[in-house]
């Protein structure tokens, strides 16, 4: 098996340590950036300020899109989230964990370790790329070839889709995930989701965290004009973390939903390509109109389709 990172273009060091410094910067004018909201608009209701928050983060994301007109670098997604989850850490270390329990302390510690070690291995692993010699069948192969490969359950059809990022044909293809930096197929499929879960809990411990500290500093009623930027910090991080888990609970839902009828995003969202998600119906028989629908065969029941995810990696 070829290693999927050997397949990309490799950066030199210069050009990723640039895509570092723009990723670093954007971190810390997002974060600086959504501190301005609890500044100005103290006392504003919740959903006002997620909605201007939203509005300053595509501010920085157009920034984004300058510096890499102007200088020819652009961000790396996986340094961003790795950046975020940095400023968040330091951010608790210095700030909120001061006046909390020890167990509160030592759980969101251990679940920011867990899942920079979780970025870093999905970053590293395989998700089902084919051997080149399967890649070469699969390009001189029709579709039709390809699905009746898959249905005598071979390896060299076993929904194998391409990846126009990666470059390489990827088993159970689901989608190419910018934040994680690497294809989600079947061989990470079931560690992206682990990851999911990670953050989800990872962003509500640290709301509970920083709504405690805001409890007993008194930060949430005495916010002001006046206020120290390390106070509006804790409620603009507080802020953010709100929009990562609406964004990320809809996600999770999404691929959830994908899993329990045995569906992958590329499949869903692309079926028209794929003649096996294709069910031809004619109205009257003798007439030449016919209408496409989408058929999925390959969900076997709820519980026959998560079993069978729960053994993705063992193929």
């Amino acid at each position: 098996m070829v290693p999927l990172q050997s397949q990309r273009k490799r950066l030199s060091w210069p050009s990723l340590t640039g895509r570092c410094v723009v990723s670093c910067t954007m971190v810390l004018l997002t974060q600086f950036a959504l501190s301005l909201v609890p500044r100005f608009l103290p006392t504003s209701p919740l959903l006002i300020q997620l909605s201007l928050s939203v509005v300053l983060m595509l501010v920085v994301v157009g920034l984004g899109g300058l510096f890499r007109r102007l200088l020819g670098i652009h961000a790396s997604a996986p340094a961003l989230v790795f950046f975020n989850i940095l400023f968040i850490w330091c951010f608790y270390v210095l700030i909120i964990r001061k006046g909390l329990s020890l167990v509160m302390d030592v759980v969101f510690n251990g679940e920011v370790v867990l899942l920079l070690t979780g970025l870093c291995s999905m970053l590293k692993s395989d998700p089902g790329l084919v051997e080149p010699s399967f890649s070469d069948k699969l390009v001189e192969s029709s579709a039709s070839e390809i699905i009746t490969a898959h249905n005598e359950d071979s390896d060299f059809g076993r929904r194998v889709r391409y990846c126009k990022i990666c470059k390489g044909y990827i088993k159970g293809f689901d989608h190419h995930c910018p934040a994680f930096g690497n294809c989600i197929g079947q061989k990470n499929y079931l560690l992206f989701m682990v990851l999911l879960v990670g953050f989800l809990v990872t962003e509500a411990c640290y709301l509970a965290c920083s709504s405690e500290y805001a409890v007993k500093s008194g930060t949430s009623s005495m916010l002001s004009s006046e206020t120290s930027l390390s106070e509006n910090l804790a409620v603009s991080t507080r802020i953010f973390s709100i929009l990562q888990l609406v964004w990320q609970v809809a996600f999770f839902t999404w691929h959830l939903y994908g899993i329990c009828f045995n569906i992958r995003t590329d499949e869903w969202v692309n079926w028209k390509k794929y003649p096996e998600f294709q069910l031809i119906v004619q109205y009257q028989p003798g007439q030449s109109s016919t209408e496409i629908r989408f058929t999925n065969p390959h969900d076997k029941g709820i519980l026959q389709n998560v079993k069978e995810f729960m053994s993705l990696e063992k193929r």
